[in-house]
C-alpha cells in the first residue's frame, strides 16, 4: 500500500466534505500505513499551520470521537499553494516528494488535468508504481473525453489510472453484484424472457445552489446519467464475469455500454423528457426555481435499450432530477406475467407483476413482491393479493463513506471499483447520441414545480412504488 497522497484541490468542497473526513476515519480505524502522509495542494495562500487551522475548523468533531485521529491527520499534512495551470511550478515545488511511490488525486476541474499531469511527470511523481486518481467530470462529450484519455496516456499507463465514480464505492451498489451472481433464483431469470422492464431512479431534494455555472454547462444528462446511472445500468445488465478481478468486471460493463442503442430524433420524442425545476416547496420549505439563459435540464427521463441477446427489447427507464419530493436511489425490476392466469380475482389485467425493488439510499432495503393467497381471508383462498418478502436489514449496518473504500483501493492499487478509459468513452458515445437527438428533435425543457416528480409528461417513466421513506410515487 502506498503511503503518500498528493491531493490537488485540497481547499475545495469535495476535499473538506468527503476526502479529509474519510482519511480521519481510516486513520482512526488504523487502516492506513504507519508512515502515511498527505501533501495538500490548492490555490488559496496558506502555510502548513494556516491550512491545518483552516481544515480543523471544517472538520469540527462534535462528539470528540475522532479528535485524536483528526489531530493525527493534521500532523501528517503539508500544504503547498500553487497555480494548478503552471506545470513548471508544480514540478519544482513537489519534486521533493519523489522519494517514494505516491498516489496523486486530482480533485479539480478537467481543464487542469493536463497541466497537473505534466507537472507531476516532470517531478517524477508518475513513474511506476505511482498512481493517478481523477474526479469526474471526465470531459464534456466523447471528443473531450478522448482528449483527456490521450493526455493521461502520455504520462502513465492505464493500469495506474483510477477514475472515480463515488457511486461504485457505496456498499449497496456493490451488493447488486452479490444479488445477481450469488443467488440462483435471480440469475436464472435475469434476462428478457422473464423481465419486462428495469427502472433506475436517482432523485435528489437538493437543487443546484452554488453550482449554477457548472450545471449550466453540463445539466442532468451529463452530470448524473453519463456516470452514476450508466454505471448502475451496466452492473444490472452485465454478463457474469469470469472472475471479480478489475479487468473481468470492467470488460463486461464496457460490453453493455457499447450495446446501448443510439438515440435518434424520432426516439427522443417518444423516449425522453427534459425538465427544469421552478419555484415550489421541498420538505416544507419554499425554494426558488433554477433560471438560466441556457436551455439546460435539471431533470431527465430516458428509455434506453440494450441491443444484445440478454436484453433485446427490454426498456431500461432512467429518471433523475433535482428538487424532488424525496431523496432516493432505487432500482425496480418488473417481471413478466405468468404465461397462463388461473384466477378470477384479481383478473389477469389487474394482477400486479412480480417486482424486485432495491433501495440503495437513503436506507438500504430489498423487497420482492409476489402474488399469494396468504393475505386473503380464509374463505377466499383463491383470491390473490400482492405479498411482499421484505429483506430490509434491521438494524441497518453502519456504512463507511464511499470515498473511504475508494481511497483504500487506490492506495492498494485495486481498480475494480474504478472506471476504465473505454467505459468512459462508450458512455459518452451514447450520451452524445441523446444530446444530438434532442437538438435534432427540438426537445423542449419543460418546467416542473420544485417538490414534484418532474414534468407531467414524465409520469409514464416513473414506477409506482413506495420507497423506504414511505412516500409513494408518482
Amino acid at each position: 500500500m502506498h503511503d503518500t497522497l498528493l491531493l490537488f484541490g485540497a481547499t475545495g468542497d469535495l476535499a473538506s466534505r468527503y476526502l479529509f473526513p474519510s482519511l480521519v476515519h481510516l486513520l482512526r480505524d488504523r487502516l492506513l500505513p504507519e508512515g502515511f502522509r498527505v501533501v495538500a495542494v490548492g490555490r488559496t495562500p496558506h502555510d502548513d499551520d494556516g491550512f491545518r487551522g483552516w481544515l480543523r475548523e471544517r472538520l469540527h468533531d462534535e462528539d470528540g470521537r475522532n479528535h485524536d485521529a483528526l489531530e493525527d491527520l493534521l500532523s501528517r499534512v503539508r500544504y503547498h499553494a500553487l497555480d494548478l495551470q503552471d506545470a513548471d511550478a508544480i514540478a519544482a515545488e513537489l519534486s521533493r516528494y519523489g522519494d517514494r511511490p505516491t498516489v496523486s488525486y486530482l480533485s479539480t476541474p478537467p481543464n487542469l488535468f493536463a497541466p497537473a499531469c505534466r507537472g507531476l511527470k516532470a517531478a517524477g511523481l508518475l513513474e511506476d508504481p505511482s498512481r493517478l486518481v481523477l474526479e469526474k467530470p471526465l470531459g464534456h462529450d466523447l471528443a473531450s473525453a478522448r482528449e483527456i484519455n490521450a493526455t493521461l496516456r502520455e504520462s502513465l499507463d492505464e493500469s495506474r489510472i483510477f477514475r472515480i465514480d463515488h457511486y461504485l464505492g457505496k456498499a449497496p451498489v456493490q451488493n447488486l453484484l452479490a444479488l445477481r451472481f450469488g443467488n440462483t433464483l435471480l440469475e436464472a431469470v435475469w434476462e428478457r424472457r422473464w423481465i419486462e422492464s428495469v427502472d433506475i431512479v436517482v432523485a435528489e431534494t437538493a437543487g443546484v445552489d452554488g453550482r449554477e455555472g457548472y450545471y449550466a454547462d453540463y445539466g442532468a444528462l451529463r452530470d448524473m446519467v453519463q456516470n452514476h446511472m450508466l454505471q448502475l445500468l451496466a452492473l444490472i445488465a452485465m454478463e457474469p464475469p469470469a472472475s471479480l478481478d478489475a479487468d473481468s468486471v470492467r470488460d463486461e460493463k464496457r460490453k453493455v455500454l457499447r450495446a446501448l442503442r443510439p438515440m435518434t430524433a424520432a426516439d427522443a420524442v417518444r423516449d425522453s423528457v427534459r425538465g427544469r425545476y421552478g419555484d415550489g416547496v421541498v420538505d416544507g420549505h419554499a425554494v426558488r426555481g433554477f433560471r438560466h439563459e441556457r436551455e439546460v435540464e435539471t431533470f431527465v427521463a430516458l428509455r434506453a435499450y440494450i441491443d444484445n441477446w440478454r436484453w433485446a427489447g427490454v426498456p431500461f427507464r432512467l429518471v433523475t432530477g433535482k428538487r424532488m419530493p424525496a431523496r432516493a436511489t432505487e432500482i425496480v425490476v418488473s417481471f413478466r406475467p405468468v404465461s397462463h392466469w388461473l384466477y378470477e380475482r384479481p383478473s389477469r389485467e389487474r394482477a400486479q407483476p412480480n417486482r424486485l425493488h432495491v433501495c440503495l439510499q437513503p436506507e438500504e432495503a430489498i423487497d420482492l413482491t409476489l402474488m399469494g393467497s396468504l393475505a386473503a381471508p380464509e374463505w377466499g383462498a383463491t383470491e390473490l393479493q400482492p405479498l411482499t418478502l421484505d429483506l430490509e436489514m434491521s438494524p441497518a449496518p453502519k456504512r463507511r463513506i464511499a470515498y473511504e473504500r475508494l481511497l483504500i483501493d487506490a492506495l492498494k492499487g485495486d481498480q475494480t471499483l474504478f472506471v476504465r478509459d473505454d467505459e468512459v468513452e462508450a458512455a459518452w458515445q451514447w450520451i452524445d447520441s441523446v444530446s444530438a437527438a434532442w437538438q435534432a428533435a427540438g426537445t423542449p425543457v419543460e418546467e416542473y414545480p420544485a417538490g414534484s416528480w418532474g414534468p407531467a409528461s414524465a409520469a409514464p417513466f416513473l414506477p409506482t412504488v413506495t420507497g423506504a421513506n414511505g412516500k409513494r410515487r408518482p
